[in-house]
């Protein structure tokens, strides 16, 4: 019955900004931690952010600290993925993902529940 349905994708403008959301079952909110990947063909999966949910603690990869941003809307069971300053090398698809493992929350071996991807286009 856990299922995660991110939304908010599409086309922007470099140096603009973008929203993503991930909905998520109540259960999918009890897990350690939820997640942020980006992917583009032929490359491995990339750690964008992730939520801690016992401790509030957001981690965020380097290519996007200072620019991203992870939240949490507790009453809509919904992880927001803020995107700020926006850049062409941004362009990928996005997937949210719920992780129950106590490994760690930068590895995508880690998450046991995957979205289906949300693609996301910055233009130059």
């Amino acid at each position: 019955q856990v299922q995660l349905v991110e939304s908010g994708g599409g086309l922007v403008q470099a140096g603009g900004s973008m929203r993503l959301s991930c909905a998520a079952s109540t259960r999918t909110f009890s897990s350690v931690a939820m997640g942020w990947f980006r992917q583009v063909p032929g490359k491995e999966r990339q750690f964008v952010g992730a939520y801690k949910w016992v401790s509030a603690n957001r981690y965020y990869g380097d290519s996007v600290k200072g620019r991203f941003t992870i939240s949490r809307d507790y009453v809509n069971n919904t992880l927001y993925l803020q995107m700020n300053s926006l850049k062409p090398e941004d362009t990928a698809v996005y997937y949210c993902a719920a992780k129950q493992s106590y490994g760690s929350d930068a590895n995508a071996d880690e998450y046991d529940l995957w979205g289906q991807g949300i693609q996301v286009t910055v233009s130059s």
